[in-house]
């Protein structure tokens, strides 16, 4: 199960240009299979002889952690013993970027690419463009057991909502984040108190970072330990859920939360504690980490120990 939220975005834009310089037999046999959102998913299956089902979750910036939730799903459902999901994206290249920034929705200190992703900070202006790719392999404890797996946590739960409020604007409120935490947790059988670390979407924008934050608080309350690891990978798309979901594991089990880049000065209407400066030493049981994508889409994961 592998998400991705655009596709072959570079492959597009080459072979346009090969088909406007050379016309059709410049075009390569491979584009549709390179272009198309699901090629990930079918390339990883191919790659290693699944056949309990291959898919491809396509859900803007969620579609990495809707993919780790569509696996939880399979397994709990007792359709496959073992599942490898994650999220890949790769469009660093022009329309993706201009596309963007047309939306004003990409960080515009250009003078400073370094300090240019600020989740949370009173000076954050949009986010910045990374490419990347994580998978994680999902199996029945049983089976991990087995096969003398080294068992890193427990996906224990997975929330899913949409807030059917705008094609690219959360809800200000926080409603639909809040709904897809909440049944994280439930899933899981976890209280709100049992969660110490939360990894956030957060990806530096005016409205996006402050709606979060006021889902969180809803939902959990404000004493977890956040982080917004988009400051330091910049914003991975259809792999952000992917990628941080790792992270929000790692985290879980070596008990470190790493810092928010660039944070010198949290915005008064985030109202977390938010790790900034230095990683933090934190003894967890449960984690969540949550993923936004443009359509509405809310997904949350919550990790347990192994």
């Amino acid at each position: 199960v592998v998400g991705t939220g655009i596709g072959g975005a570079l492959t597009l834009l080459q072979q346009d240009d090969l088909l406007e310089s050379g016309g059709m037999r410049k075009v390569s046999p491979l584009t549709i299979p390179m272009l198309m959102p699901n090629g990930p998913a079918a390339y990883v299956g191919l790659e290693i002889g699944a056949r309990g089902g291959v898919h491809a979750p396509v859900s803007a910036c969620a579609s990495g952690a809707e993919a780790l939730a569509w696996a939880w799903r399979m397994l709990r459902a007792g359709e496959v013993d073992v599942v490898l999901a994650g999220g890949a994206e790769a469009c660093i290249t022009a329309i993706p970027l201009a596309g963007f920034a047309q939306m004003r929705a990409m960080s515009t200190s250009n003078d400073d690419p370094e300090g240019a992703s600020r989740p949370f900070d009173t000076a954050r202006n949009g986010f910045v463009l990374g490419e990347g790719a994580g998978m994680m392999v999902l199996e029945r404890a049983e089976f991990a057991a087995a096969r003398g797996a080294t068992v890193h946590g427990r996906l224990a739960g997975t929330g899913t909502s949409s807030d059917a409020h705008h094609i690219t604007a959360p809800d200000p409120g926080g409603a639909g984040a809040a709904r897809a935490i909440a049944g994280a947790l439930r899933t899981a059988g976890l209280d709100k108190s049992d969660v110490g670390h939360v990894n956030a979407h957060a990806t530096a924008t005016a409205v996006g970072d402050v709606a979060e934050a006021v889902a969180i608080r809803s939902s959990i309350g404000d004493h977890p330990v956040v982080t917004a690891p988009k400051s330091s990978m910049g914003h991975l798309l259809g792999a952000a859920g992917a990628v941080e979901g790792i992270a929000t594991l790692l985290a879980l089990r070596d008990g470190v939360v790493p810092p928010t880049l660039n944070l010198t000065d949290q915005d008064e209407d985030v109202r977390l504690d938010v790790v900034a400066g230095k990683a933090r030493d934190v003894e967890l049981h449960a984690a969540v980490n949550d993923s936004f994508g443009f359509g509405g889409h809310n997904v949350a994961l919550a990790f347990t120990r192994a």
